[in-house]
């Protein structure tokens, strides 16, 4: 019987080790050392997949670095998506509303099926995490120009 226990003790052990994983960003370098393969943005911008989205969670996690004066195109995603500000400033716009600053610190959610874009300041780089469904693509609309880019005309915070 005490035998019986322990090896119960541990399947079942084993059993809740296998359901979640604990990795660790620190200690992984995250400096931007890849470019982006993305041909949808202008300026320069790194990613480092974090968690890549799996069957039985379905979610994708990335770092994203742009430097200053870059910035995506227009786009929008079959599910929601947080960005979460972790260095720097960035500007974000949704189709038909102003352009709003946000920084480290911030966490923002789109709602999915939102046109929208997002970029670092013309005076900041930015980082990122960002969090979306990873059942779809990323549905690319309309370019961002630098004239457009460079009319924008909000307050970056101190």
């Amino acid at each position: 019987m005490k035998y019986s226990v322990t090896l119960l003790f541990s399947l079942f052990s084993i059993y809740l080790s296998a359901q979640y994983q604990i990795n660790s960003y620190k200690g992984q370098d995250l400096s931007p050392n890849t470019k982006a393969p993305n041909m949808h943005y202008l300026g320069s911008a790194w990613l480092k997949g974090l968690v890549a989205p799996q069957d039985d969670l379905n979610v994708g996690i990335t770092l994203a670095t742009f430097s200053a004066n870059s910035t995506l195109d227009w786009h929008q995603h079959e599910t929601g998506q947080v960005l979460i500000i972790v260095a720097g400033n960035a500007y974000y716009q949704e189709r038909g509303k102003e352009v709003v600053i946000l920084k480290e610190g911030d966490v923002l959610k789109c709602d999915k099926n939102i046109e929208h874009w997002h970029s670092s300041t013309p005076d900041s780089d930015v980082s990122y995490i960002a969090i979306y469904g990873g059942g779809s693509p990323t549905t690319w609309t309309e370019k961002v120009t630098q004239e457009y880019y460079d009319t924008i005309q909000v307050a970056t915070p101190k």
